[in-house]
């Protein structure tokens, strides 16, 4: 294969990189440790741990699971609570004790909470109270054998925490009723920890470590096989990018997508531990205002989102003003960075916004921009090292430089396949190719485009149309804050394009979306039907759901 990207590599980035190079992540557990001991790893609520109190804590975490619970190499344990410092603790903790974490969405109702944790076969979960109702509802259907309880403030100090604790709950009404037959607190977990000891496991890059569960926004959410390998083999695709770029023991990274989201998991948990970094951990970014006061206090180095964050962040009173000197990364990912966005971010801030690429399967990153990029150019990038990227036709063959086709990618971020699920994992990954379901087109510097995914394609006539274009003229309407482009059968064309729009400007019509998108875009890609919503529906990390506007 000619692997055209690589004459685009900055100066320094290595084509290929050692998947094994770490036996397991514990071993980048230990080697932050050891080099970043005193620096700050954490901060949440104005409260902070260095990575020496989260060795101890994570270790008494550990030790609790192994000689407490008697869980063993290789048992699941399910993590379900939004960013706060207990997070890191936890996950450390069970990768530590030799266990598979499951991260779940706090945001599950009970029957998709049921269903992760009995596909996982998870044995225990440590859960905020806030969420130990959607728990309680379905806890007898389960085989779960121990609970651990947290609460909001339980990492907060004794003062501030109990505030915070009785504010969530006595005044804010933010824990619901529940009924549980059996937990213990975290913070008892803790304390009885400290006292027991820890045993390192025996792991090697053939183990899981973890149970990642796709969105399920296609069908059932499916348990994606990760192993330290994967991980770490993707922490170094990272850092062979970065390593030019950012300063070991230096950085200070603004994290607003949850750390259970793999995007977040990897580019913030992961990559800035490994890095000694500091890392802000915003529990409630869809308080806006709340986050921008967040940000004024704090140096941020790097940030990462998905666009309706930076939007959000963009068309919130008091970014602009904010302090960008020390600020050099900032990366989006999820779903596509909108131009007009890209654009605002770098006269805002003063920063390229650089877009990656990435999914589940891959532990996540496949591509990301060049630092040396002089301006937004709408790609998701160029290959990571190690990675191979094809694009096929419906018939499996190539496709030329320039032509839409599926993206298949091939590496050692690939996962080992889906829990239980052999069928599933045979129609993914076929002849050690992942079938992304995503179309994209290579230039011939060999940076890839999404053009949008196989599923989402909207067919007018006979043509294609996608809707990320649609969406990218759309938005740049300055009267437009958001916009979700999705197909509607037509019984003259098959379907026709219809656009779902957040308001900026009340003022804006129909009439007027419809001529600036005829200015733009060729007749059978206009929309032909438009609609005004207060907002859009969004998953967990602000990606907009085209099925749900579909449907």
């Amino acid at each position: 294969m000619d692997k055209v990207w690589l004459k685009r590599y900055p100066s320094g980035v290595p084509a290929e990189i050692d998947a094994d190079h770490y036996p397991s992540l514990l071993d980048i557990f230990s080697q932050s440790i050891s080099q970043y001991a005193d620096n700050t790893a954490f901060i949440n609520m104005g409260k902070s741990i260095t990575y020496r109190e989260l060795d101890k804590l994570s270790k008494a975490f550990a030790a609790y699971l192994q000689k407490d619970l008697g869980l063993k190499k290789g048992d699941a344990v399910a993590i379900m609570m939004p960013n706060l410092l207990q997070y890191p603790v936890v996950l450390m903790g069970v990768l530590r004790a030799g266990c598979t974490v499951v991260n779940v969405n706090p945001l599950y109702t009970p029957r998709e909470l049921q269903h992760q944790l009995s596909d996982s076969k998870a044995k225990a979960i440590v859960i905020v109270d806030n969420f130990a109702h959607t728990l309680a509802a379905v806890e007898k259907q389960l085989n779960l054998e121990h609970i651990i309880l947290t609460r909001m403030g339980d990492m907060l100090g004794m003062i501030k925490g109990s505030i915070v604790n009785l504010v969530v709950k006595h005044v804010k009404k933010l824990v619901p009723a529940y009924s549980l037959s059996k937990f213990v607190m975290f913070n008892a977990v803790l304390e009885k920890g400290q006292h027991l000891k820890y045993q390192k496991p025996e792991l090697s890059g053939d183990d899981i470590a973890f149970l990642q569960y796709t969105g399920g926004t296609t069908g059932v959410s499916k348990g994606a096989m990760l192993t330290h390998r994967n991980m770490v083999a993707n922490l170094e695709q990272c850092s062979a990018f970065l390593d030019c770029f950012l300063d070991k023991g230096k950085e200070h990274v603004v994290t607003a997508l949850p750390l259970y989201h793999i995007f977040a998991l990897t580019a913030n948990f992961f990559t800035f531990f490994k890095y000694g970094g500091t890392n802000l951990l915003i529990t409630n970014p869809r308080d806006m205002p709340g986050f921008v006061k967040e940000l004024a206090k704090f140096p941020f180095t790097a940030i990462t989102g998905v666009n309706t964050l930076f939007n959000g962040l963009l068309n919130t009173p008091g970014f602009a003003g904010l302090d960008f000197s020390r600020l050099k990364l900032s990366l989006g990912g999820g779903m596509a960075v909108q131009r007009p966005v890209a654009e605002r971010w770098k006269k805002v801030t003063k920063t390229r916004l650089l877009e990656g690429y990435g999914l589940t399967e891959c532990c996540p990153l496949v591509t990301l921009s060049p630092f040396d990029l002089d301006d937004f150019n709408g790609s998701i990038g160029l290959p990571a090292p190690s990675t191979l990227i094809r694009l096929v036709d419906e018939d499996g063959n190539d496709v030329a430089v320039g032509d839409p086709g599926e993206m298949l990618v091939q590496g050692p971020q690939v996962m080992l396949g889906y829990l239980n699920r052999p069928e599933e994992t045979a129609k993914t990954v076929k002849n050690g190719w992942l079938y992304t379901g995503d179309i994209a087109t290579m230039d011939d510097e060999g940076f890839f485009y999404i053009v949008d995914r196989k599923k989402d394609m909207i067919i007018v006539s006979g043509f294609n149309v996608f809707p990320n274009e649609i969406e990218e003229v759309v938005a740049m309407d300055e009267k437009v804050l958001e916009v979700a482009a999705v197909g509607v059968a037509n019984d003259n064309s098959g379907e026709v394009v219809k656009v779902v729009i957040v308001k900026k400007d009340p003022s804006l019509t129909e009439e007027q979306v419809i001529a600036h998108c005829k200015q733009h875009l060729t007749g059978y890609k206009v929309p032909k039907l438009v609609e005004f919503r207060d907002e859009l529906p969004k998953t967990n990390v602000g990606k907009i759901l085209r099925r749900e506007l579909r449907d």
